[in-house]
């Protein structure tokens, strides 16, 4: 059973910078995308930013020019370097994997932005 392991969220002042990773358990070969969602207290989930296994990415409007998503060289990982951060990024992000058959996700990882 494929898993998504995310790390690296946590407390940050406004202005700071966090780094979110995801690994899959197990490679994937066949055509995907990974990305990362976020929810905050009583919204719903959103899309933060989607990258292919051929490196084609997708930004919301939120978080383009602050926020970088890349894959590992093995294309099973997924990061999200998050800079210039402010208070409404405050959220649970959550790692997604979607193939042509499944969709996977995360426990989700916190991130706070508040000094």
């Amino acid at each position: 059973q494929l898993q998504l392991v995310e790390s690296g969220g946590g407390l940050v002042q406004p202005g700071g910078s966090l780094r979110l990773s995801c690994a899959a358990s197990v490679s994937i070969f066949s055509s995907n995308t990974m990305g990362w969602y976020r929810q905050a207290p009583g919204k719903q989930r959103e899309l933060v930013a989607t990258i292919t296994r051929t490196s084609s990415t997708r930004y919301a409007d939120s978080v383009k020019g602050r926020f970088t998503i890349s894959r590992g060289n093995a294309k099973n990982t997924v990061y999200l370097q998050m800079n210039s951060l402010k208070p409404e990024d405050t959220a649970v992000y959550y790692c997604n994997l979607e193939t042509v058959v499944n969709s996977y996700w995360g426990q989700g990882t916190q991130v706070t932005v508040s000094s």
